[in-house]
């Protein structure tokens, strides 16, 4: 019903933030990663949105990204995994790093998010670790560092490299995750890659 707003900042919450639409005040439930992301209360704002709607309540959710909108929605699917817990998981890292623990398995790391135990991390991992392509694995960050727009090519290219090769995509994201930076050439990622699962 709304894909996104664009207005001002009227409110802050811990939980929440008020955009004001041409004088309509939006009451939207936000991750602690979007507001960290909001400017100032009075500056201008878009946000995007996903409205739920249940038999005793409608609720709308704000997101400053597409990318976590659409990280929120893959939680939303994991059984047992509701709004107020999606938001948590959001807000509990970088939306890189949770991008990163779900390809690669980490439960450790999932588990830390307020609401969320061993049981319910794994069920993420496993549920959605094949939902993951391409484009979200582009905001995997590299665990060297910094790297160049060559250097960022040359992993795209290892990665799709990979999986032509018969790796899910899960298993390609972990490998370049691993060596991603060390050189500007995709042959030489993919071989740096391989060296590593075979465990050299």
């Amino acid at each position: 019903m709304y894909a996104y707003l664009n207005g001002k900042v009227a409110e802050k919450g811990p939980n929440s933030l008020v955009i004001d639409v041409n004088g309509v005040g939006y009451l939207l439930s936000v991750s602690m990663n979007t507001l960290q992301e909001t400017p100032p209360i009075g500056e201008n704002m878009k946000v995007f949105t996903l409205l739920s709607v249940r038999e005793d309540a409608m609720e709308l959710f704000g997101f400053a990204s597409q990318e976590e909108k659409k990280m929120f929605s893959r939680l939303l699917s994991v059984s047992g995994i509701g709004p107020k817990v999606a938001l948590s998981i959001l807000g509990a890292m970088p939306l890189r790093d949770l991008t990163l623990a779900i390809v690669t398995g980490d439960t450790t790391s999932l588990s830390r998010a307020p609401g969320v135990g061993k049981k319910t991390a794994q069920r993420i991992a496993l549920e959605l670790k094949e939902k993951v392509d391409e484009s979200d694995l582009s905001y995997v960050p590299a665990n060297a560092g910094p790297v160049t727009p060559i250097q960022e090519d040359a992993a795209q290219e290892a990665l799709a490299a990979l999986q032509a090769l018969g790796y899910t995509a899960a298993e390609a994201a972990k490998a370049v995750s691993q060596v991603r930076g060390q050189s500007d050439s995709a042959n030489e990622l993919v071989r740096l890659a391989l060296r590593n699962m075979a465990g050299f």
